[in-house]
C-alpha cells in the first residue's frame, strides 16, 4: 500500500530533497522514504500475534506494552497534547500517563503528548493544539483517541485522514472546560473519561516496541542528563529514594499540579532529525517535522545508569525498537516512560 500524499519538508521556503508523508490511504499514515513506502505489519509481541491494520481486537497481553505493568491491559488508548512552557505550569495529569512524548514546536519551545491507557487522571491539561509530528507518531498505537485544542485550517485534512478518533475541543463539548486563574490559552482542561465516551471504539494497547525487564549490562552511572532545544531545556536527575528520574524545566524542578515532581522510571532521549514542515504559526515561525521513522541513536536512562543504544522504526504503523551495542533489546524499567525527542545534532530551529 503506497501513500497518497506527502507533507513537504522545506528550508528557506524551497522544497528540500527529503519528503515526509502525512496523507493516508486506507485510513493509515504510511511510512516515508524518498520513493514511497510500503505499509508493514506491526511488530509481534512475545507470545502474541501481530494485529492487522485497522484491527479492533487482539489477544490481551500478559503485561501492559506501554509500562510493563499489569494494570488496564484492555483499556482504550488516549493521547492528549499538553502545553509545556512556563505559563502553563503546573500541568495536570502528566504523572498518570503511561508514556510522555516531548516534541519541539515553533520558536524552539516544546509541547507534551501524554499517552494514557493503564489509568486515567481526573483532568489533563492545559490542553493545546496538535502538530504534524503527532500524526507521524500515533499510527503505531492503532487507532487511539486523540485530544487537542485544535489545529490550523491547512492541517485539518491530515487529521481527518489520520488513524485516530478526533476528540478535540471542536468535537469534545463538555469534556473540555476552562478553570483556574491562568489566561487563555493556558486554562483549557479535559476529563479523560468523558473524552473516551466520545470514542467508544478507541483501540486497546498494542505492542509498540518497548521491552521491560532487568537492566542490561554496559550502562554508565549517571546522576543527571539534560535535553536541549533551541529555546528550552529539560533535565532528568536520578532519585534512588523514589526510584525514578525527576524532571526539571529551565533549571527549576518540574512539579505537577497534583504535587509530585514529573519524571519517569525510564527516560528515552531519542535523537531524530528535525526539519521544516510546510506549516507555520501566525508569526511566521515554521513548525518542526520530527523524523521518527528510520534508524538512529538514543540514550536510555534507567536505574541511575545511561545506555547508548540504537533505535529503529521501519514504518509508521510499527513501533520503535531499541537495541544495545551487542544487538540485544534494551529493556526498560517497569513504569512510566518518557520519550524525549531532540534533534540529531545541535538544537535546530527550522
Amino acid at each position: 500500500m503506497r501513500f497518497a500524499g506527502v507533507v513537504r519538508s522545506t528550508r528557506g521556503g524551497r522544497a528540500a530533497a527529503g519528503l515526509a508523508c502525512a496523507a493516508v490511504l486506507g485510513g493509515v499514515l504510511a511510512g516515508c522514504s524518498g520513493r514511497g513506502a510500503e505499509d508493514a505489519a506491526p511488530p509481534v509481541a512475545s507470545g502474541g500475534t501481530a494485529p492487522s491494520a485497522g484491527a479492533t481486537s487482539s489477544p490481551t497481553p500478559a503485561t501492559h506494552p506501554f509500562t510493563g505493568g499489569t494494570r488496564g491491559l484492555r483499556n482504550p488508548v488516549l493521547a492528549v497534547k499538553i502545553e509545556n512552557t512556563r505559563p502553563a505550569m503546573p500541568q495536570y495529569g502528566v504523572t498518570a500517563a503511561d508514556i510522555v512524548y516531548v516534541e519541539q514546536v515553533e520558536g524552539g519551545e516544546t509541547r507534551l503528548m501524554a499517552v494514557y491507557s493503564s489509568r486515567y487522571p481526573r483532568r489533563v491539561g492545559p490542553v493545546r493544539s496538535a502538530r504534524i509530528s503527532d500524526l507521524h507518531i500515533l499510527p503505531q498505537f492503532g487507532r487511539p483517541a486523540f485530544a487537542f485544542s485544535g489545529v490550523q485550517s491547512k492541517m485539518k485534512p491530515y487529521v481527518r485522514r489520520a488513524p485516530v478518533y478526533d476528540v478535540s475541543q471542536e468535537n469534545g463539548g463538555s469534556a473540555y472546560f476552562r478553570a483556574g486563574p491562568k489566561p487563555i490559552p493556558y486554562n483549557l482542561y479535559a476529563d479523560p473519561r468523558n473524552l473516551l465516551k466520545l470514542a467508544p471504539r478507541a483501540e486497546p494497547p498494542r505492542d509498540i516496541g518497548f521491552r521491560f525487564g532487568p537492566a542490561p549490562a554496559g550502562g554508565r552511572p549517571t546522576k543527571t542528563f539534560t535535553a536541549r532545544w533551541p529555546s528550552a531545556t529539560m533535565a532528568f536527575t536520578w532519585s534512588a529514594e523514589k526510584k525514578r528520574w525527576l524532571a526539571s524545566f529551565g533549571g527549576r524542578v518540574d512539579v505537577g499540579a497534583e504535587g509530585d515532581v514529573l519524571g519517569g522510571r525510564t527516560i528515552v532521549v531519542q535523537y531524530a532529525k528535525t526539519t521544516r514542515s510546510q506549516f507555520h504559526d501566525f508569526l511566521g515561525s515554521y513548525t518542526p517535522l520530527i523524523q521518527t521513522t528510520g534508524t538512529g541513536r538514543a540514550t536510555v536512562l534507567r536505574d541511575g545508569m545511561a545506555y547508548d543504544v540504537r533505535w529503529s522504526r521501519p514504518s509508521e504503523t510499527q513501533g520503535t525498537t531499541f537495541t544495545t551495542a551487542d544487538g540485544k533489546p534494551m529493556t526498560f524499567a517497569t513504569g512510566q516512560v518518557w520519550v524525549v525527542l531532540v534533534n540529531d545534532g545541535r538544537p535546530y530551529m527550522p
